[in-house]
């Protein structure tokens, strides 16, 4: 019986040892060295976890980062350009400053603009909402108003403003991660361009349908007369199913194109002085005068002398030579 017993703890004891042995080999040759700038890295994230940068979380980011032979297509909007030149500075890679970004919520459709012309009765999500019907307003590309994004965002940054029914930005809060701009199913909130000293304009507006429509369903609409394209003189302004859109890029922030829109739907925020209609109106009135009194670039030379032959006066001929209209 105690001959039994031991050799059962010695034949334990070798398999124990075998086993440990195979195991170690293993471990060996499949180990996995993990670069330990990877760990640098992460400490130097904010450690939001917000998915903002395209990845799972900052422990992802880092690896991404690590791996990756520059950082170019990798950034944290939450850290913003700081922890970049942290993270550039641990990998010894270059970046290039970013401006920051804000979210801008694309929507002027206030309770008064926008009437109900339904009452919607059920779960207050703006998913579920959108997957049942276009919403409770005329207009099926607004705001539904039940707050999906506030809830979306960690840092506290959105709000529901009660009096009109949209999101609110806090734009100190806004780190720009866009998780708020991923839970909107009507895909109305943009991640824009602060712009110099937080200035910066932008359409107020989504709505693809034409004219009428536009201005039945919502009085701030964009109803697409084109108006404020044709002021822009920096081709700052695109049209695009029917909707204008401001490229941030280009825009010189003169706020022409807010003065002329006939419904509001273009936004000028964070202006040291108001809005002045009048004086930005009378500008482009004289622009417009002293274009008019310039002879366009490229009229044909033929025109040109027939006008000066009527007055008397030399013509311009091609070559840049100068003759004077004798009569015959």
């Amino acid at each position: 019986m105690s001959t039994t017993i031991l050799w059962t703890l010695v034949i334990i004891t070798l398999l124990g040892l075998v086993l440990a042995v195979v195991l170690y080999f293993v471990a060996l040759k499949f180990k996995v060295v993990e670069d330990p700038r990877i760990d640098e890295v992460e400490k130097v994230m904010p450690g939001a976890n917000c998915g903002g940068c395209g990845f799972a979380g900052c422990r992802a980011f880092a690896e991404a980062a690590v791996k990756a032979p520059n950082l170019d297509n990798n950034y944290c909007p939450v850290g913003g350009n700081d922890v970049m030149a942290k993270v550039a500075a641990i990998l010894g890679y270059e970046i290039q400053q970013k401006a920051p970004m804000v979210a801008v919520v694309r929507c002027n459709g206030t309770c008064e603009a926008r009437p109900r012309i339904n009452e919607y009765q059920g779960v207050q999500s703006c998913r579920v909402k959108a997957a049942l019907y276009a919403g409770d307003t005329g207009c099926s590309f607004g705001c539904l108003g039940c707050g999906d994004c506030v809830e979306a965002c960690q840092f506290g940054a959105l709000s529901l403003d009660p009096v009109t029914g949209l999101p609110v930005v806090d734009e100190e809060k806004c780190t720009a991660c866009g998780a708020c701009a991923k839970a909107c199913p009507k895909a109305i909130i943009e991640l824009r361009a602060k712009g110099p000293r937080g200035m910066r304009m932008f359409v107020s507006c989504v709505n693809k349908d034409r004219g009428p429509a536009v201005k039945k369903a919502c009085a701030n609409a964009c109803i697409g007369c084109g108006i404020c394209a044709k002021t822009c003189t920096h081709e700052a302004i695109v049209f695009e199913n029917n909707v204008a859109y401001i490229d941030y890029a280009k825009c010189k922030l003169c706020r022409e194109c807010e003065a002329v829109c006939p419904t509001g739907a273009i936004h000028g925020v964070n202006y040291p002085k108001p809005l002045d209609v009048e004086g930005i109106k009378s500008r482009i009135a004289a622009r417009k005068a002293a274009a008019a009194a310039t002879p366009a670039e490229g009229a044909p030379s033929s025109q040109v002398t027939k006008e000066n032959a009527h007055q008397g006066q030399p013509s311009a001929v091609a070559g840049g030579k100068e003759e004077t209209n004798k009569e015959e």
